[in-house]
This record gives structure tokens, sequence and C-alpha cells, in this order.
């Protein structure tokens, strides 16, 4: 994995858990267009799969 992947995961994955005026869909799309810009061609769809991932799991988040 690409560390800038990495990155950009941690901030995602921040932002969705702990920022509650943030909207979780718009964490995870930012985090898509970051990766398109600065990763591989392959990273937007992994980070789109992990950060839904989360999103979907966390029982605390709400639905967006």
């Amino acid at each position: 994995m690409p560390v800038v992947d990495l990155s950009i995961l941690r901030c995602a994955t921040y932002e969705i858990l702990y920022l509650d005026d943030i909207d979780p869909a718009t964490s995870i799309n930012e985090a898509i267009e970051i990766a398109k810009s600065y990763s591989t061609p392959d990273s937007p769809k992994f980070i789109n799969g992990v950060l839904d991932n989360i999103h979907k799991k966390h029982p605390d988040v709400p639905e967006s």
C-alpha cells in the first residue's frame, strides 16, 4: 500500500469517526478525490471500499 493511501485513510477515518460536523459521505468523497490526484490508479477504489466499510460498521456514525 502506498504511504499516500495510508495517510488518506487515517485522515478520512478520523473525520468519519470523530468529527460530527462533517458528513461521512463528504469525507469519503474528498479522500477519493485526493487519491485520484496523488496516488495510483487503483487507490480510489481501494480507499472507497475501506472507508465505506468503516462507515457502515461503526454504530455511532449517522447515516448520510
